[in-house]
Order: C-alpha cells, then sequence, then structure tokens
C-alpha cells in the first residue's frame, strides 16, 4: 500500500501528456484527417521503434546532443567567465553593456545564412550558432548573480584580508550560483532547438535532419516520429539538468525548504 502514493502521484503528474495522447489517437482514427496529416500515434511509436532497432534513432539523437551540449558547454564556460568580468570590472562592464542590450533581445538565428557563408554546413558552423544563441542567457543571469552578492560578504572578507581569487571562488560565485544555473537551464533548450533548426537548415546526420528527409518523401510518421524524439530528448536533458542543480545547491533554501517541510 505504501508504495500506491508514488504511482498515483505518477499517473496523476502524466495524466496531461496521457491525454494528449489519447486525443491523438482519437483524432487519426475518427477519419476527420487524413493519415498522411496526422497519423496514429500508435504508427509513430512503431517508426519510433523501428528507428530504434535500425540504429538510424540512436546515431541521428547522438548527432544532435553532440552538437546542442558542445555548444552549451562552449556557451556555458565563456558565457560564465565573461559574467563574471562584466560584474566586477568596470572597463569590461563599460565595453560589453550596449553590446548585451542589443544582442540579448535579437533573434540570433538571423545569423545562420552569415555563419554558414563563412563556416560552410559542416559541425563547426552548427555549433558555431548554438553557442551564439546560447551564451546570453548564460551572460545574463551570471552578471546578474555576481552583481547582486552581498556587498557586506565582500567587505568582511576584505576587512579580514581574504584576496581577490578567494572571495571570487569562495564568496561570489557560490552566492551567484543559483542564477547561474537558472541561466544555464535556459540555455540548454535553447542549445537544442538551434541544433534543430540548424540541421534542418544545414541538413546532415541528425534529428532535424531526419525529419526534413521524411518530409521530403512525403514521410508522415517519419516527422512526427522526429517530433516525439525530440521532445523526449529534450525532456531527458532538462531532467538530467535539474538533478545537477539540486546536487549543485544541496546547501542552498530552494533544496533544504522540502526537506525540512
Amino acid at each position: 500500500m505504501a508504495r500506491i502514493g508514488p504511482i498515483l502521484a505518477s499517473l496523476t503528474r502524466w495524466s496531461p501528456v496521457l491525454a494528449l495522447v489519447l486525443a491523438w489517437e482519437a483524432l487519426a482514427r475518427s477519419g476527420i484527417v487524413t493519415p498522411f496529416m496526422l497519423p496514429s500515434f500508435v504508427a509513430v511509436a512503431r517508426r519510433i521503434g523501428a528507428d530504434t532497432a535500425s540504429g538510424e534513432l540512436l546515431l541521428n539523437l547522438g548527432q544532435t546532443l553532440y552538437r546542442a551540449l558542445a555548444g552549451f558547454g562552449i556557451a556555458a564556460a565563456a558565457g560564465i567567465a565573461l559574467g563574471v568580468l562584466v560584474a566586477r570590472y568596470r572597463p569590461v562592464r563599460w565595453f560589453f553593456d550596449p553590446l548585451i542590450s542589443v544582442g540579448f533581445p535579437m533573434p540570433k538565428i538571423a545569423f545562420l545564412p552569415v555563419i554558414a557563408l563563412w563556416l560552410g554546413y559542416q559541425d563547426v558552423s552548427k555549433i558555431t550558432m548554438i553557442v551564439f544563441d546560447s551564451i546570453f542567457p548564460v551572460l545574463t543571469a551570471t552578471i546578474a548573480g555576481t552583481a547582486g552578492v552581498d556587498k557586506a560578504l565582500l567587505w568582511s572578507a576584505r576587512s579580514l584580508g581574504v584576496g581577490s581569487r578567494r572571495i571570487l571562488w569562495e564568496i561570489v560565485l557560490p552566492a551567484a550560483l543559483p542564477e547561474i544555473l537558472t541561466g544555464l537551464q535556459v540555455a540548454l533548450p535553447i542549445a537544442l532547438i538551434v541544433a534543430i533548426i540548424a540541421e534542418m537548415t544545414m541538413g546532415g546526420a541528425g534529428l532535424g535532419g531526419a525529419m526534413m528527409t521524411a518530409m521530403r518523401f512525403a514521410d508522415s510518421p517519419g516527422v512526427f516520429a522526429g517530433i516525439v524524439e525530440t521532445a523526449l530528448a529534450g525532456y531527458g536533458v532538462m531532467q538530467i539538468m535539474a538533478l545537477v542543480r539540486r546536487r549543485l545547491l544541496v546547501w542552498h533554501a530552494e533544496v533544504l525548504a522540502p526537506a525540512a517541510a
């Protein structure tokens, strides 16, 4: 009986998704739309199973995740480093603040043709596009988190003779970590989205490229299978990111509060 509660909670949590799948299947079987416009969920699931058995899904998923995670990793490292510099050093802030103000709200995907002209259609151009799009949420979150550190902590550390490097690693970064992680959680799905768009536009192996190939051959189940596979991949990486956040913030109130309650 003790196990029934978590099972019911899980079913309740996923009930909207189950309702969507049932509505999808019912609409596909109703005859209102053709199988070409909307294949049944069962047909799409069979296609995903066939792609998994043939190894095509693993190949395409691996290519997409490689590009997305490589770009995300570069954007995370560069965004955090630059964000700390902008927040802590006035000349750096003077130079980069106007660029960030203009670049953050701009749809960076507009630069995709330029990146393709400069770097071609291989992984370098796709990863570059991912970095360009993903770095801004990390950068702005790091600036906000670093600038928002309690000044009393910094003054106290300096009065005790603590050096700037120790202040950065032992006070500033831990205090800014929740906001930095929030920026990373925003940047990660952006990286995956841009990877899919770049594959759709530039071609090559990957979930986006496979969907475009299926579209060209009027393979409706293949297109919808790609949508479902992309959704599952996005959910998986976001769950891993949420787990990383909980582990890194094990000391923080947002993690301790539920346990205390």
